[in-house]
């Protein structure tokens, strides 16, 4: 059985570690170096740096704050935000991350991934998906994929998209559930297994931690290969390390830190 991943994500607006709900009611939560360092001394399998308003404000990513950050890791280290070209990767790269998140710039133009891909790797490149599920007819089937933030819906399907994405070259998804970000009340266990059921590829879930149960239940239910989170790390609700030793417990299957 492959053992499932705990990521810590960091979601950055101007060079600060911020946390908000369903994507807006930002608050404050730190440092990235310093936050970074944290969660990996503390049990996370993977970090995730997002840069949430390069989209948004048409610049590219904070190349100083993926800097700092990565040299305060030993773990795979993910950054997302304002990467709109094979370039533009390399850049991240030079920086020192492991891996690139691209969202928009994917929609905007599908053979970005491919272009990623063939130069870093298939497994270098993670497509993110920002679903809401639709208010009509099939909430899952016809759930929508956003971009720029959650800004702008995109009349994209998420299953639909996440295979195309898979086509193309995707190494991972990371499928974020806009309904349940931030709420703590659990992640969105049937969207995400219906992305998981309908590609090869790994999917991360996100959106919704609150507790060990709800890692269970996506793990279980949804069929992730990984679940990120941001606030119940940044706000010490818990740790990655002491989360795992509960998942384990219940029959997940983790890679145990000392």
């Amino acid at each position: 059985m492959l053992t499932k991943r705990i990521i810590a994500c960091l979601d950055v607006r101007g060079g600060r570690v911020v946390k908000g709900i369903q994507f807006v009611d930002i608050i404050d939560a730190g440092d990235p170096a310093e936050l970074a360092h944290r969660h990996a001394a503390l049990g996370a399998d993977e970090i995730v740096l997002l840069d949430i308003t390069a989209t948004h404000e048409g610049r590219g990513t904070l190349l100083d704050t993926v800097k700092r950050t990565a040299g305060e890791l030993f773990i795979p280290f993910t950054v997302g935000g304002g990467i709109r070209s094979a370039e533009d990767a390399a850049a991240v790269f030079d920086a020192g991350a492991d891996k690139v998140s691209i969202n928009s710039s994917a929609i905007a133009r599908p053979e970005l991934i491919g272009e990623i891909g063939s130069s870093f790797g298939a497994q270098a490149v993670i497509v993110a998906i920002d679903a809401r599920r639709a208010t009509s007819g099939d909430a899952i089937k016809d759930a929508e994929v956003y971009v720029s933030g959650g800004r702008k819906p995109t009349g994209l399907k998420v299953v639909e998209w996440a295979v195309e994405a898979e086509q193309r070259g995707a190494g991972e998804i990371l499928l974020t559930s806009m309904d349940s970000d931030g709420t703590r009340a659990g992640f969105d266990c049937e969207l995400t297994a219906a992305v998981s059921s309908a590609v090869q590829i790994p999917v991360i879930a996100s959106g919704g931690a609150g507790n060990a149960q709800h890692f269970v239940d996506v793990f279980k239910a949804g069929k992730a290969d990984a679940a990120l989170a941001a606030s119940i790390f940044h706000f010490g609700v818990t740790s990655s390390h002491g989360l795992k030793e509960e998942l384990a417990a219940a029959g997940i299957s983790m890679r145990l830190t000392s």
